[in-house]
């Protein structure tokens, strides 16, 4: 069985699930602008709503900090950019793979 986890480096705009220690997969991700920056910490994955419309794309996965998720984007241009108020942007297509791999209560790092 997978022990899945996220690992989301706000440095290089980079998300990263893993399998134990093992990177499985890297995303691009859009993270939170200078007055609206991603919180840093350990959370976890509360709930997944499928499309929530709007900003949020084709998947919203909201995590133990209320207000913050990651989510998809109806703006594809602001991937790898500093644009958000603090939520991580992924492309749709790449949230929704996401999101069907992880489970509830998946573990994610959020490390400057």
């Amino acid at each position: 069985m997978p022990n899945y986890r996220i690992i989301v480096d706000l440095s290089d705009r980079q998300l990263y699930l893993l399998d134990g220690n093992v990177v499985v997969r890297g995303y691009p991700v859009g993270i939170g602008k200078m007055l609206t920056k991603t919180p840093t910490g350990d959370y976890e994955i509360i709930d997944k709503q499928p499309n929530p419309g709007g900003p949020f794309g084709a998947m919203w996965m909201g995590l133990s900090k209320p207000h913050y998720g990651i989510h998809g984007t109806n703006d594809p241009g602001s991937i790898g950019r500093e644009v958000s108020h603090g939520c991580i942007r992924m492309y749709n297509e790449d949230v929704l793979g996401l999101a069907a791999i992880v489970p509830l209560r998946t573990r994610v790092t959020i490390r400057p």
